[in-house]
């Protein structure tokens, strides 16, 4: 329900970061959590807890708007891969814990944990910065410089970021002006024409959109939802469906930390491609047992069953899990970061509520093995694509991955003077 009400909400949201900055944004988050929370810890019935899921929507849609602006834009290249897998890899402790929660305890006591978080949440928002890229949108650049330098250092990379980031903002200020004293009645239209039809927004846009699909195709997100269902499918005993979820939401969690350590190491590129063809492995030698199961072949074996489910679930979470938001913050484009995260956005919740709602039907008509069939394939398709054409972000500026997919570099360094080195105000 959430992920419906996410579609709308992935619209308005970053045109609320883009206007009036990242810091309000996430209080608008975190105060949509507080109140779906509440009505979710006192709802005595089906309606009131639809309602709950679906004034989630803010929140599920900020995951890949809000998120992808403020992970990439508050943290160093360096470190940026990191921070991105790290935080992706909380998700699943929130599976985690609440499967465990709703097992051996009343199901309200998530409510609980959950408001005990956001308010921490809250409050902190209140002590944000706001970020030296919107400032440098605002023109506000002496902020932006005291800001940038308190983030992220003063070295020398950290300055030439500093430095590309003030002439580049500088020169679409000045372009900005100009054409607006030419703007026609239809002049909105035609901009968000122009801009979808630029090469610096579709393409990192499809680049961007390709490990999500993947991640959603490869039935993770669905394995995880239905995770009870489809074990006790396999295994038909509801006291082993239960452990396994748990033992399977425990792997995905040491997987995607596990994910987290090796993206220090290798590229995001060739890592987002050894881990889904393992998984992609996984779905088909799952699909071909439970084949063989189904034509009294061989006779199920419930570790078998589970073991096949776990690799399948550490490949994935140390692929295209971790990576999906990595990817997508790393290539959102500096100019029209609030077109490209609104679309992205759109597609993505579209594609996982899509893939939620389609899900009990593959088990219904198709089986656990026809599923992962279907997941098994699915998930190739992209990853086909993601070999063929996605380009390496390790390591990189935003400006400097935007400049490798359009192949144009706009911003020579030395052509500013920045403010003399001091110490912040935000320093404490």
């Amino acid at each position: 329900m959430s992920a419906y009400s996410a579609i709308p909400c992935a619209i308005f949201l970053p045109m609320i970061a883009f206007r009036f900055g990242r810091k309000i944004c996430l209080i608008l988050v975190g105060l949509d959590i507080l109140i779906a929370n509440i009505i979710f810890y006192c709802s005595t019935g089906i309606i009131q807890l639809i309602i709950s899921q679906a004034s989630l929507g803010i929140h599920t849609a900020s995951l890949l708007s809000i998120t992808v602006m403020v992970m990439s834009e508050y943290t160093s290249p360096k470190y940026r891969g990191i921070f991105l897998t790290l935080k992706a890899a909380t998700f699943f402790w929130g599976i985690w814990v609440s499967n465990a929660i709703g097992t051996f305890f009343h199901w309200k006591n998530i409510g609980i944990l959950i408001f005990v978080c956001d308010t921490y949440n809250l409050i902190s928002f209140f002590f944000f910065c706001e970020s030296p890229y919107w400032l440098a949108t605002k023109g506000r650049f002496d902020e932006c410089t005291e800001v940038h330098r308190w983030l992220k250092g003063t070295n020398e990379d950290s300055e030439n970021e500093l430095d590309k980031l003030i002439v580049s903002q500088k020169d679409h200020l000045n372009l900005k002006k100009n054409a607006f004293s030419k703007q026609t009645k239809h002049g909105h239209i035609i901009k968000f024409l122009k801009v979808i039809i630029s090469k610096e927004f579709y393409k990192p846009l499809v680049f961007a959109s390709l490990p999500v699909f993947l991640y959603y195709f490869s039935g993770k997100i669905a394995c995880a939802v239905y995770a009870l269902d489809i074990i006790k499918k396999i295994t038909s005993s509801e006291q082993m469906a239960y452990e396994g979820m748990l033992i399977l939401d425990g792997v995905t969690v040491v997987g995607m930390y596990i994910g987290c350590a090796i993206c220090r190491f290798i590229s995001r590129r060739k890592q987002l491609i050894l881990f889904s063809s393992a998984g992609v492995s996984f779905l088909y030698i799952l699909s071909i047992y439970l084949y063989l199961i189904k034509f009294n072949t061989i006779s199920g074996n419930y570790y078998v069953s589970l073991f096949l489910l776990m690799g399948f679930s550490i490949s994935i979470c140390c692929g295209p899990i971790i990576l999906a938001a990595a990817c997508s913050a790393e290539l959102a484009p500096l100019r029209y970061r609030s077109y490209f995260v609104c679309c992205l956005a759109i597609l993505t919740n579209t594609v996982l509520a899509t893939t939620l709602k389609i899900s009990p039907f593959l088990f219904k008509n198709f089986g656990m093995h026809g599923t992962f069939l279907f997941y098994g394939i699915s998930a190739n398709v992209f990853l086909c694509i993601i070999y063929k054409y996605m380009p390496e972000t390790k390591d990189k500026t935003i400006q400097e991955i935007q400049e490798s997919i359009t192949g144009v570099s706009k911003n020579p360094l030395g052509k500013i003077e920045l403010l003399p080195l001091q110490k912040p105000k935000y320093s404490k």
